[in-house]
């Protein structure tokens, strides 16, 4: 069964059709919306500052959602992929984005819409990363401008799968 429990009076709240893995660890100030799926050993901590997801989010296996006390919120909005083992700290990530495997965001970073932070990136403090970009590397750099494809072919089926892999899980107990 997951951990889910309230943090100082914040209880986390949960839109329709979400998917919370039983290992998965939700707790204080997170708001999820619709379609939304935690899997297996994923950690968001809502318990310093708020998290705020909007729909079709999917954070993998192993990842960390938290934030900076009295600092930073974390706001994730529609049709974000978070990949397995990914760090999301205090950050915007707009919609239609793509956080790679072990990809780390930090403190006040924001992600523009339609756009791909590789496996293994590290964003340091303070990036904005324009609309329509991929980063990779450490530190996180621009390699190139996002084709209409990757949009297409990687962002938003990788989404569309993590709904479809959900159902999967719907008479877990």
């Amino acid at each position: 069964m997951p951990i889910i429990f309230p943090v100082n009076g914040a209880h986390p709240a949960f839109g329709e059709n979400c998917f919370i893995a039983p290992n998965a660890t939700i707790v204080g100030d997170v708001i999820m919306g619709d379609q939304c799926s935690v899997w297996f050993n994923a950690v968001i901590r809502g318990d310093v500052n708020s998290i705020t997801m909007g729909n079709k989010v999917n954070v993998q296996d192993g990842a960390v959602i938290h934030c900076t006390f009295e600092k930073t919120k974390t706001v994730i909005k529609n049709n974000v992929s978070i990949g397995h083992n990914a760090i999301v700290h205090g950050c915007t990530i707009e919609d239609n984005v793509l956080i790679g495997m072990g990809a780390i965001l930090m403190d006040n970073v924001v992600v523009g819409s339609n756009s791909i932070i590789a496996a293994g990136a590290v964003v340091l403090e303070n990036t904005i990363i324009e609309s329509g970009s991929i980063y990779a590397g450490i530190p996180a750099k621009k390699i190139k401008d996002i084709s209409q494809d990757l949009i297409s072919g990687e962002i938003n089926r990788i989404a569309e799968n993590y709904i479809k892999y959900s159902s999967w899980f719907k008479d877990l107990k």
